[in-house]
Order: structure tokens, then sequence, then C-alpha cells
């Protein structure tokens, strides 16, 4: 009887062994493993807009073009860092590395939080795409990370050239004093004093619960013709009341500012006190290409009719240089083969033409000069002048 089995166990793999030389055996198929994307935004706190809104564009983008590239599924794995406190941030990229596995890091909404997770992603190797904290130097604090979002320091210098070159003479610079806000300040600063413009004072508020009153009065009694102000998306609203309230526009003060203090998601709720305000960013809502109609109707749809801002551009257009880099390495989701992928890749965005720095890893964007103007019963931020394919100046 042992025997008998035996035999039999020959001939079926002697079998199995004819029809695999000829190529007519079935191989076992292997579903490939998802790619796992740890985002870290602030859903909760003072800056939960930006998370808001990332969440919502990383949604959209695979509504769109599907859960599914290159053979590999793309797994998101949401984490709230609440947006103020860079130790959590580590926190949570350690555990998404380690315990989760992901093989990419994203999102990270301001400046020290994207420092935070910089050592993790260089000791695991893992890709980190900054979809939206802005200081110049964060691509420099790790290899592996790459930016989708923007830099302070380019969004601020056409618009210091522009007030120089408008006449301007003299301005106020009021800033958040963190990273970005100071990167903004001194290219201001420098743009504008190099233009002929004069700086009679420069001021920097406290990120964590401001009081802007004390510092406004200063500007108030400062007199200069013009008030130049970079606060992080979510404080806009609150610099733009005070300023109308504490009588600086009536004291023929001009406000200009960053397109952070006109944020599109809130510009809606600020209403006529930002009317006739002149900004620069690298997005607005009101972008006139049909790339970013279609952006704006399908994120409004998607959305219960939010109005997309620039932080869901940053968000999209991240989601969008990973598929496209994992469509150059076939599915291989190795830190060191997608970061190599990432480099010089070039699209048209909902903003306009974008391109990553091969070198620096960074954006290389239009930046637009926008007027606040009422369209259609809404206030917007409508471009009418560009600095083209301009790249992060530094600081």
């Amino acid at each position: 009887m042992t025997n008998d089995v035996n035999t039999h166990r020959r001939h079926l793999l002697l079998g199995g062994a004819a029809l695999l030389g000829s190529g007519l055996l079935p191989l076992p198929v292997f579903a490939a493993e998802p790619v796992k994307v740890g985002l870290i935004i602030p859903m909760s706190g003072p800056f939960a807009s930006t998370g808001r809104q990332i969440e919502a564009a990383v949604k959209l983008y695979q509504q769109i073009n599907g859960d599914t590239v290159a053979g590999r599924k793309v797994e998101i794995i949401l984490k709230d860092d609440g947006g103020v406190a860079p130790d959590v941030t580590k926190r949570l990229a350690q555990e998404l590395v380690s315990r989760d596995h992901v093989q990419v890091l994203a999102g990270f909404g301001l400046t020290p939080l994207a420092f935070a997770a910089a050592p993790i992603a260089t000791q695991s190797k893992t890709p980190m795409i900054v979809m939206a904290a802005a200081t110049s130097v964060i691509p420099q604090r790790s290899p592996f990370i790459v930016r989708t979002g923007f830099t302070l320091a380019q969004v601020t210098a056409p618009l210091a050239d522009w007030a120089a070159k408008n006449k301007i003479k003299s301005a106020v610079t009021f800033v958040s004093d963190y990273g970005p806000g100071i990167d903004a300040e001194k290219v201001f600063v420098k743009r504008f004093t190099e233009g002929g413009g004069k700086i009679l004072e420069s001021l920097r508020v406290p990120l964590r619960n401001p009081d802007y009153a004390p510092f406004l009065q200063r500007v108030k009694d400062a007199k200069p013709e013009a008030l130049f102000v970079f606060v992080p998306s979510g404080e806009g609203a609150a610099v733009m009341k005070q300023f109308t309230e504490r009588g600086l526009a009536a004291a023929g003060i001009r406000l200009i500012c960053t397109g952070d203090v006109l944020d599109d998601d809130l510009l809606p709720s600020i209403g006529l006190a930002a009317n006739g305000v002149i900004s620069s960013h690298h997005y607005s809502a009101a972008h006139t290409s049909q790339e970013n109609k279609a952006y704006v109707d399908a994120f409004s749809k998607a959305n219960k009719g939010m109005r997309p801002n620039f932080h869901s551009v940053g968000a999209y257009d991240g989601m969008h240089l990973l598929y496209e880099a994992l469509k150059k390495t076939d599915g291989n989701s190795d830190g060191e083969k997608l970061i190599e992928a990432m480099k010089g890749l070039v699209w048209t965005s909902a903003r306009g033409p974008v391109t990553i720095d091969p070198v620096t890893r960074d954006i290389v964007q239009n930046v637009y000069i926008r007027k606040a103007e009422m369209r259609n019963g809404e206030m917007y931020n409508i471009e009418f002048d560009k600095v083209e394919k301009f790249k992060d100046p530094g600081v």
C-alpha cells in the first residue's frame, strides 16, 4: 500500500515537472503588497483647515485616478498630529515606519513638524512628500524629502518686487515667528529695499495663540504706506478683521500679503475686508486654466461645495508625483528608486506648469500677483500678473 502511494506521488511530480518544462503548468499568482502611505496632517487644532483640505485632495485624486497604480494598491493611513507639537509628529512618523511599514510619508502642515519627521525619513530611507510646510531649507533636512507645495521665499519675492515697482516707498513687515515667517520677512526686506523701498519696522508675532492687537497698533503708529503680512493658513481671517477694526485701512495703510492670509478656503468668511488686497501666491481657485476649472468643480462636488485652496493642490500634486514615480519604477516602492523617479518630473497642475527640480527636490512653478475682488457674489483672488517657472530663491 505504501509503495503504491509513493509510486503515485512520483508520477504526479514527474508529470508536474513535464508540464512546467512545457510551460503548461499554471504558476501561483501572488497579489503585490499595497504601497502604504502615512499621511500626517493636522485634523484638529488651530490648523485643522489645512488637514481638511489635504485629506479631501488625496481622496479626490484616488476617486479620479483609482487606488491602484503599476499593479500596486495605494493605501492611505491617516494620522492627526494636531499641528503644533513636533514630538507628536515625530512619534507618529516612527510608528508608521516601524509598526505599519509604510513605504511613503506625506503631508506635514507646518515647518517644525516636517523638521521633526525628517530624521525618520533619512534613517529608514522612506520618501517624504511635503505637501504644505514652506520653509526653504526643508528638503535639505533629508535626501528623501520632495516638496509639492511651495516655499514662502518663492511666493514673497515677486510681491516685494511688485511693491517696489508700484511706488510703495515704505513698509512694515508683520510675520508669524517661525521658519516660514522669518523666511518671508528676510526675503521681503531684501527685495523691497533693493528696489528702493524703506522698511520702518519688522514685527514677529507668536505662532501659538497670537494676540495681534498690540502689534497692529505699532504698525498704525509707524504710519507706513504698506503692511506686508504673512501668517499661516487659518489665521488670515483674524488679521484681516483686526486690521480693519483697528483703523489701519482708514489710516491709509495698504495691506499686501502672501496668499496664506487670503486662503481660498477661508476667503468667503473674510468677505469685504479682503476687497482690493494685493497678494502673491502659486494658486488661486479663480485660476482660469481648464485644468483648474475641472479641479475646482470636482473638488466642490466631492466636498459639499467646499472651495479648494493651495494646500489641497499641494496634496493633489503630491499624489500625482507618487503615482508617476511608481509608474516609472514599474511598481517598485524601494525608497531610493522612488526618489530618483520623482526627480525632474514635469506636469501641468491645476495651478499651472510645475517641475520637481532634480537637484533640490523642490518645486518650480509660476507665482501670481492677485487682487481680491467680488465675483458672482463671492470674494476671489483674481490673478493679474505672474512670474513664470520661479524657483525658490532661498533666503
